[in-house]
């Protein structure tokens, strides 16, 4: 055991001193060739931008009940309006300012709210393999298992997508 130990700390060393004499300019010891510079990246595309503020995403009907941020919504017609609150990411990789807080409201009344991940058009093939809503439009779909639903409003040149839980 002691062997091992000591032969890992021996190649540590000489691979901190070859990084060393190579970061000086000298040839290391090994023979190996010089170090080459990387190649070039290409351009990442810009940050995807999110509508400021509040805005109205239209009138929505749930054919069935599901639930939104842990509480029953029940079946019916809600108007949808898009809130300036980001939900905090759970996920890494998640944008936050393309994961916002949407407002089911019925008769004056928020009576739910669930987070809505916001695609950009450039960005939706993507993401999403099927046909989006029509400019303006949305369709409610149950996914694969029937143990969700998702909605998916495609609005001024944005997609917004929520998943339900079936309630």
């Amino acid at each position: 055991m002691k062997q091992l130990v000591l032969v890992g700390a021996l190649m540590g060393a000489l691979s901190v001193g070859t990084a060393y004499a190579q970061e000086k300019g000298a040839k290391p010891d090994s023979g190996a060739q010089g170090h080459t510079a990387p190649n070039a990246q290409p351009n990442t595309a810009p940050s995807p931008t999110a509508p400021t503020g509040e805005l109205a995403l239209g009138s929505v009907s749930l054919p069935k009940s599901v639930k939104a941020d842990g509480k029953p919504l029940p079946a019916g017609t809600y108007q949808v309006r898009l809130t300036p609150q980001q939900a905090t990411p759970d996920a890494k990789g998640q944008t936050p300012p393309l994961e916002r807080w949407v407002e089911f409201v019925k008769g004056g009344k928020v009576v739910g709210r669930e987070v809505v991940t916001i695609v950009p058009q450039a960005e939706i093939a993507l993401v999403q393999k099927d046909t989006p809503p029509k400019p303006n439009g949305a369709k409610i779909e149950t996914l694969k298992g029937g143990d969700y639903q998702r909605l998916w409003i495609n609005r001024g040149g944005n997609h917004y997508l929520v998943h339900f839980p079936t309630a």
